[in-house]
């Protein structure tokens, strides 16, 4: 069920205590730390937090191959019924991959091949998809008819990436990711490096995607509230690789429970129309060196209403008022 909502609807993704870490000369950091998360038929999830909190660890795990120096901890990550984590890597490749998931990841605008044309890219991508052979001129008229569904000039299809704007490499990314109609799409700040003009088209292109079922569900990660708004239904809050709060997002940012939420949409530009009189607040300390996390709350360090037993014991997901919040604070309903 999704939180709030009042009717049940189909899972499409879903985490269960998903722990991912990173490895390297610099220390064990715990990135993903026990996350569960469910992503629904229909869903619009934002995944938001401060730089460093584990939500872009998060997404690479949901793909079942994340980067280098990322090493799955234990968990699971089902995607249509497939055990992603724990399947055969060709046949992940072959039956999950771009069939029921796809991934946009951050350096999307360096994902095509500089010497190619768009199209050539195209041909050797549906090669590698299908294993059959396509010339570039019919790897266009395939996709092309998917882009002018889209509402993208075709002519994208004949440059090379270096004559396309930074938009134009963005949406022409995601529609080549969406091509295959995917199940679930993930995307990774897709609107960070991008002038106001082709971030508005950005996100009216993700919110047409979804409109219009040519994926069914999606997932955004951004430190961008502001645009996360503008896209998603729901919301869910991460903190030191942890979820902290999970609900509507106008729920939360109306209302948020969470001592981390307030702080966060206080240090942010108000989403509200009446701005004037508002003045942004810095949330104390700093964010947590996951290779050494608190114990506990890992938010107890830097929390105005940190109590005992923040100190001492991991707070579950309370579910209050349609939402999740970790917060011992809510066990004794405060």
């Amino acid at each position: 069920m999704i939180a709030g909502m009042g009717k049940m609807a189909r899972k499409i993704l879903e985490s269960k205590k998903l722990r991912g870490y990173y490895r390297a000369p610099f220390g064990v950091v715990q990135g993903v730390d026990g996350v569960s998360l469910s992503v629904y038929e229909g869903d619009s999830l934002a995944i938001a937090g401060e730089s460093g909190c584990g939500k872009t660890t998060l997404i690479e795990l949901f793909t079942g191959t994340p980067v280098p120096l990322l090493y799955y901890e234990g968990g699971d990550i089902i995607v249509e019924s497939y055990d992603i984590l724990h399947m055969d890597p060709e046949k992940l490749r072959k039956e999950v991959k771009c069939v029921h998931l796809s991934y946009v990841p951050q350096s999307a605008l360096s994902s095509l091949n500089p010497t190619k044309r768009v199209k050539e890219f195209l041909a050797d991508m549906l090669k590698e998809r299908t294993g059959e052979s396509y010339t570039p001129d019919e790897a266009k008229e395939m996709i092309g008819k998917h882009f002018k569904r889209l509402g993208l000039d075709t002519k994208l299809l004949d440059r090379y990436p270096h004559e396309l704007s930074g938009g134009e490499k963005q949406r022409a990314t995601i529609a080549i990711s969406t091509f295959s109609e995917p199940s679930v799409l993930l995307v990774d700040e897709p609107t960070s490096s991008l002038d106001v003009s082709s971030q508005r088209k950005m996100i009216e292109l993700l919110v047409d995607i979804l409109r219009r079922k040519i994926v069914r569900s999606l997932v955004v990660v951004s430190h961008d509230l502001g645009v996360l708004r503008q896209m998603c239904d729901r919301l869910a809050v991460m903190y030191g690789g942890r979820l902290v709060e999970v609900g509507k997002m106008d729920d939360i940012v109306g209302k948020p429970l969470h001592p981390y939420t307030k702080l966060l949409l206080s240090s942010l530009v108000p989403l509200e129309k009446n701005i004037k009189n508002k003045r942004l607040k810095s949330i104390p300390g700093r964010p947590p060196d996951l290779r050494d996390p608190p114990p506990a709350c890992r938010f107890h360090p830097r929390c105005p209403r940190c109590m005992d037993v923040c100190k001492k014991k991991r707070p579950p997901m309370f579910k209050i008022e349609g939402r999740e919040v970790a917060c011992w604070l809510l066990a004794k309903g405060g």
